[in-house]
């Protein structure tokens, strides 16, 4: 296959929220494309750990980054933009929590952009990645980019998992993930999911709240309507480099969800 594909993480997003918060546009994706509510991250349930399995499509265990603190892998191996780039194919990056720098080697993506949540608050930052993913692919059409949006757990934090700040946070990232998809072209596949989701004001537990994650995706290889059965956050990275026409690793143990 040759597709492009846009991949959007919601960082805590549980996916018992997304009913509550009643996004319109969260139906749309699950009438469109092909979902499920019961996909499965990985322990510990924590933001890096669980974006170096998503990238790299191992567990904990084999790829060492067990806190939010990046260390250097002992017994290397390529994550997904490298995979892309032995494809030769373009990447972009866009996020606002700064420990997600090293889940690209440097030199495998064509743009980085890293508006601080910290500095402009997560909501805003939100914001700014949105609108600067969106300019990236109306100019350059790249092959894969990724935006995170951090809000939700920043309020979950906060405010606590399925508090009402948190349920704000959640429609407001819906916000930003259908202005993302309206101005997307017709060849890209657009993926929604999240690393983790949360209870009280933490998460990274054992616990079915923290472990489950929503998946959406929506495109040609997608039948509408339909229930992605026993998916994993490491059955992400497989996806989309069979969608965009380029190997996995061979230490990768996802499967394609298609």
């Amino acid at each position: 296959m040759s597709e492009k594909v846009l991949l959007v993480l919601v960082d805590g997003m549980r996916p018992d929220s997304l009913d509550v918060c009643g996004h319109p546009f969260i139906e749309t994706m699950r009438r469109e494309g092909s979902s499920t509510y019961t996909a499965r991250t990985v322990m510990p349930s924590v933001t890096l750990p669980c974006h170096m399995s998503l990238f790299h499509s191992v567990p904990p265990e084999r790829h060492g980054i067990l806190t939010n603190t990046y260390v250097p892998l002992v017994r290397p191996l390529n994550g997904l933009c490298e995979q892309l780039q032995l494809a030769k194919k373009t990447s972009g990056f866009f996020y606002n929590w700064e420990q997600l720098r090293d889940l690209a080697r440097p030199g495998s993506i064509a743009c980085g952009y890293f508006a601080s949540g910290k500095v402009h608050g997560y909501e805003k930052a939100n914001e700014l990645v949105t609108d600067e993913a969106v300019r990236f692919v109306q100019r350059m059409q790249p092959d894969f980019v990724f935006v995170y949006l951090g809000f939700v757990d920043e309020a979950g934090h906060a405010f606590g998992w399925m508090s009402e700040e948190y349920i704000r946070s959640v429609y407001a990232s819906w916000d930003c993930i259908e202005r993302i998809a309206a101005s997307l072209p017709e060849e890209y596949t657009l993926i929604v999911t999240a690393d983790h989701g949360g209870h009280d004001r933490s998460h990274g537990s054992d616990l079915p709240e923290d472990m489950t994650i929503p998946i959406f995706i929506k495109g040609k290889a997608f039948a509408p309507g339909s229930e992605l059965a026993n998916a994993t956050i490491m059955d992400i990275a497989p996806t989309i480099t069979k969608l965009v026409g380029a190997e996995p690793a061979d230490e990768w143990e996802g499967k394609p969800l298609f």
